[in-house]
């Protein structure tokens, strides 16, 4: 009854790993998931109670939950029909299409990565590298949206940085669902990304069936009150100014909003400015038709240098932050009041007739934006040197214009930030990172823009400009 059994090591080890793996799957990491998950609630429950916009439910749901919501959605079923016939495929296959296409948008939303690792990121990056300030916020305005009411933050669109820094400066506010282009989609990012609640969006895809379930989920997302953050302009701006508005998104939300329901949706402008944007170069050269455009070894190599130059300076004690990053908040716009004013139901209405009313409500969001972009240090410099290129100026010159710019713009409604509430210490800030970057010279308490340079110095005053053009429209 009782022998040796003789087991080949080849057969043991697997079998003993198999075994190991089946009692901690049975035993020991039911356990671990169990505290794991209370541990997220209890995160969950503190941070609903600091936060000024609790997290809604949708956010918490599972993603397999999310995905097969979306599948069985009304219109993508209809949706997939339509495609099976006009493509001549089984409907089953058009269906998987459609799985596929819920999976890469669907986020996977985890609160303790977004509130843990994700906030003290954010928070280290954005703080060491500016000196980030929250120039104005209307919280009146704010403390008057309602509980019933989707928020959704429309940003302008200045650096990839945009994505930490608001995230970082609203965290006291709302966890931001964000719509992230296909540059986000690799491997680990695109994990992380999801974590964080944010979803993916294909730019211009000309695919009906995808467009279709992309508008479904952020009809779902709008009406389950899930805090959005968009960029209405579609892209980073290449000229500093603001680019037109793309109508996809608010598209979206517009066309399935319910006036008469119960939920509105506050959209609240949200302007940012730098002193200094990272891709500021690599915007000139895009601009450029005759510049050779840089290969991928080439801007890893650019890349490398910046980082080396700039470590470089850390170790002999002489970097500096980036100047100064300012963030606005202005006073929210409610769907259901402009469409009620404008007697307006965007649901009643073809395509045909619906895209001018969203273009120009789309216009009128980013009039919206417009109002509450910071004016910085360096804007002001690079406007007041800009206008006169050929001009050698004394600082004492140079100030006094650079006080008369900003009383023209504050008289405009511009939010000027004044670092330390001190024109004369705003002044030698925004100077001295125009002179460290090469974009100013100095020579014997001389002043002047160095020619090669005005192209980028254009591109920072092109930040404000927006507020003379005011002036002249008015």
């Amino acid at each position: 009854m009782f022998r040796d059994v003789s087991v080949p090591l080849w057969l043991l080890v697997p079998g003993g790993l198999l075994a190991i793996w089946a009692a901690l799957d049975r035993l020991l990491i039911p356990s671990v998931r169990w505290l794991l998950r209370r541990r997220v609630n209890r995160l969950i429950e503190r941070v609903n109670t600091q936060l000024k916009i609790r997290l809604p439910p949708f956010k918490l749901t599972r993603r397999a939950v999310l995905i097969d919501r979306l599948l069985f959605d009304r219109e993508v079923q209809e949706a997939a029909a339509a495609h099976a016939r006009e493509s001549g495929m089984p409907r089953e296959v058009a269906v998987e299409t459609v799985r596929r296409y819920a999976r890469e948008i669907v986020p996977s939303f985890n609160a303790y990565v977004y509130f843990r690792a994700g906030y003290a990121a954010a928070r280290a990056i954005a703080r060491n590298l500016y000196r980030v300030r929250l120039g104005y916020s209307d919280e009146a305005g704010l403390s008057r949206v309602g509980e019933n009411t989707t928020v959704v933050f429309l940003i302008n669109h200045r650096s990839n940085m945009d994505y930490i820094l608001v995230a970082y400066l609203a965290a006291e506010k709302a966890a931001l669902s964000y719509a992230v282009g296909e540059w986000a989609r690799v491997w680990p990012l695109q994990t992380l990304i999801r974590a964080m609640g944010a979803y993916f969006v294909r730019r211009n895809s000309r695919d009906a069936l995808y467009r279709k379930v992309l508008e479904r989920y952020v009809a779902m997302a709008t009406e389950a009150g899930v805090t959005q953050a968009i960029f209405p302009e579609g892209g980073l701006s290449r000229d500093g100014k603001l680019r037109p508005p793309k109508f996809g998104i608010l598209d979206y939300m517009l066309r399935s909003f319910d006036r008469e329901g119960g939920r509105d949706i506050a959209f609240i402008p949200v302007g940012i400015n730098y002193d200094r944007v990272f891709e500021d170069r690599s915007f000139q050269v895009e601009l450029d038709p005759a510049a050779r455009r840089p290969g991928t070894t080439q801007s890893l190599a650019t890349a490398t240098r910046f980082v080396s130059r700039n470590a470089f300076l850390m170790a002999r004690n002489r970097w500096h932050r980036f100047g100064y990053a300012c963030v606005n908040f202005g006073s929210p716009v409610s769907l259901r009041d402009y469409l009620v004013r404008e007697a307006v139901d965007f649901r009643r209405l073809s395509k045909e007739e619906r895209f001018p009313k969203v273009e120009a409500f789309a216009k009128e969001l980013m009039r919206e934006i417009a109002k509450v972009i910071p004016v910085t240090p360096v804007a002001l410099a690079a406007t007041v040197l800009v206008r006169q290129p050929g001009k050698a100026w004394s600082r004492l010159e140079l100030k006094a214009e650079i006080l008369r710019l900003v009383n023209e713009v504050e008289a405009r409604g511009a939010h000027v930030y004044i670092p330390r509430r001190d024109l004369d210490y705003a002044f030698e800030v925004g100077l001295r990172m125009l002179v460290l970057r090469r974009l100013v010279a100095e020579s014997g308490g001389i002043l002047a823009p160095v020619p090669q340079e005005l192209p980028l110095l254009t591109y920072y005053a092109n930040s404000i400009a927006h507020f003379a053009d005011w002036a002249v429209a008015g």
